[in-house]
């Protein structure tokens, strides 16, 4: 597996999974309904924000992350990141090397720590990747999260210093 930089060329491959993930409605604070469109603007960053693939050795794209300054001015300083892997290619570490590699970037890129400001906290797997790199759970908003499964429950703010 091979992380990089995100081209235009990528964002088909990348939109064939991210629009099922966001219609499952299970783990991104999105329309299930998004447009191409509005998710194309909010994915695919120009500096300082930045946007990765994870590529398989035959060039197929496994998963997706994007980071950004969590706020601007005197708060750019604080990363955010979103994370999306192929529900295909799930299991395979792809989430974990995205994350590190997005972590790793952020540092070297001058940010001092990053934030993540909703993760759904029935999305088990995610919560305990991002505890297992050090990140730890602020506050959780209770309810703040519709869930077609489990109705309302929780989203946590996570945080770790870079």
């Amino acid at each position: 597996m091979n992380i990089r930089e995100a081209t235009a060329d990528d964002w088909p491959h990348i939109w064939r999974f991210m629009q099922d993930i966001a219609a499952a409605g299970e783990t991104f604070a999105w329309d299930r309904h998004v447009s191409e469109e509005w998710a194309r603007t909010y994915w695919m960053h120009d500096l300082p924000g930045r946007t990765f693939v994870a590529v398989d050795t035959d060039g197929s794209i496994l998963g997706t992350a994007e980071s950004h300054p969590n706020l601007g001015g005197p708060g750019a300083h604080v990363a955010n990141a979103g994370f999306m892997v192929a529900p295909e290619h799930g299991g395979r570490g792809v989430g974990r090397a995205l994350a590190e590699h997005v972590v790793d970037q952020a540092r070297a890129d001058g940010y001092r720590a990053m934030q993540f400001n909703a993760v759904v906290e029935t999305n088990t797997h995610a919560v305990k990747l991002w505890r297992s790199l050090g990140f730890e759970i602020l506050t959780t908003v209770p309810e703040a999260f519709h869930h077609p499964e489990h109705g309302y429950v929780g989203l946590h703010i996570m945080y770790r210093r870079l």
